[in-house]
């Protein structure tokens, strides 16, 4: 796996999923800091395949799967 792209990937993954849970939670009236909590969870849960996912396909688009040139 591309170690990299995969961290670039990600990181971008995480702020998108978080920030529409995130407006979704607050414009249902979920506005506690314990819903704030399972929010960002969440978020992170549902990022680590999703990054995975696009990273793999990625890395098969420009044909460097192993990362650095390998």
């Amino acid at each position: 796996m591309n170690w990299p792209l995969f961290s670039v990937v990600f990181t971008i993954a995480l702020t998108v999923v978080i920030g529409v849970l995130m407006v979704t939670a607050l414009v249902t009236g979920f506005n506690e800091i314990v819903h704030i909590r399972i929010v960002i969870a969440t978020g992170l849960l549902l990022s680590l395949p999703i990054s995975w996912y696009f990273s793999k396909k990625l890395g098969n688009i420009t044909g460097n799967e192993e990362g650095y040139g390998a």
